[in-house]
């Protein structure tokens, strides 16, 4: 990874540990969502939330497959959860996620779990 993403990358998981931090496990993502796009914009990076995502499969083209919870900088994914514990299929549904945007790295956050370090994943395409 070059720096500049690891750059971006290491803003993130410290920005949302700050609102793990302060505010703990328990609220819905679209809390998390709001805050952490907010904090990631107060140190100086472009973020866009809820971000259509087509699929382009064979001939067919559906124009929002998915949608991203945060793209940060054009060259970040974050998926955010708030659940007790990460499902085996949420780094997977990242991984393609990564794959269909052709970006090389995603965070998968989970502000449900018991402890901040159990609730990051980095997902590298």
């Amino acid at each position: 990874m070059d720096a500049e993403l690891e750059g971006i990358a290491r803003d993130a998981v410290d920005s949302a540990y700050l609102i793990y931090r302060e505010l703990g496990p328990g609220l819905l993502e679209t809390v998390y969502e709001v805050l952490l796009a907010r904090e990631l914009e107060r140190r100086g990076h472009r973020v866009r939330r809820q971000v259509p995502v087509p699929i382009v499969f064979q001939e067919l083209r559906f124009d929002e497959g998915f949608r991203a919870d945060l793209i940060v900088d054009e060259r970040l994914l974050i998926e955010l959860k708030s659940v007790e514990e990460f499902a085996p299929v949420h780094g997977k549904q990242v991984l393609t996620y990564l794959r269909l945007l052709n970006f090389r790295l995603g965070l998968l956050i989970n502000f449900g779990a018991a402890l901040f370090k159990k609730g990051v994943k980095r997902v590298a395409n």
